[in-house]
């Protein structure tokens, strides 16, 4: 894992970011100011659980993954940020002021790491920036709200079924999993040796073929069935 000072067109692209899009020039200092681009490896950490929270991230190329450990071991990878998108930002104001999980490279990747002072101080001298966040945190609250209720209500099938289907590219039919099969399972919620006799069910079924990670989903019509039920329409 090295830094480097950023590249020309790096500061350009994270200020087309929603969040930040037009910014007058002085908030672009702040939220620039002390910037580096971060190169790191599969499999590098970024942050851990429990570190103080001095840096968010932007993914400039290949992707990052958030994730905490069970109790019994287990990891779950709670999301895959990819090129575009901000990490950690929420973090940045926490009265306990660390990171909540842990972070690390999913595949090479670049960051660009940004600081929480020059956040802080965005948002003081700009309120629309502040109303963006919490327009931000207020949508994810709502999503983990119905996140609480989807696995309070889902089945593991109807879980399992939604997900394959958000992973598919338009109409393809095609998917390549972004996690292990055991990684998969604690996302859902599910044991391992479910998740395993609900694959096996469906390819007998001729519902889905593959393994390990590359599937294709031949009956898209019987996923989606299985799924709607326990979707809510907002």
């Amino acid at each position: 894992m090295t830094k480097v000072n950023p590249t020309e067109d790096s500061p350009a692209r994270v200020l087309g970011h929603p969040l930040f899009r037009d910014a007058p020039p002085e908030v672009a200092r702040l939220l620039l100011r002390d910037a580096a681009i971060l190169h790191v490896e599969d499999g590098d950490p970024l942050f851990r659980e429990g570190e103080d929270a001095i840096e968010y991230l932007y993914v400039l190329s290949g992707g990052i993954e958030v994730l905490r450990h069970t109790q019994d071991g287990q990891e779950r990878v709670f999301h895959i940020f990819r090129v575009g998108q901000l990490l950690a930002e929420t973090a940045m104001f926490m009265t306990h002021g660390r990171y909540p999980m842990n972070a690390r490279a999913h595949g090479d990747a670049i960051a660009l790491c940004l600081k929480r002072a020059g956040l802080q101080a965005a948002c003081r001298a700009w309120p629309d920036l502040s109303m963006r966040l919490l327009a931000r945190l207020s949508d994810r609250v709502y999503q983990r709200v119905n996140e609480v209720e989807w696995f309070s209500d889902s089945t593991a099938a109807q879980r399992l079924a939604d997900y394959l289907l958000r992973l598919r590219p338009g109409a393809g039919s095609s998917v390549r999993l972004p996690l292990t099969q055991r990684q998969l399972a604690a996302h859902l919620g599910v044991r391992a040796e479910t998740l395993s006799r609900l694959l096996a069910d469906w390819v007998a079924q001729g519902r889905i073929s593959g393994a390990r990670r590359d599937w294709i989903l031949h009956d898209p019509a019987f996923l989606d069935d299985l799924a709607q039920p326990a979707r809510r329409s907002f």
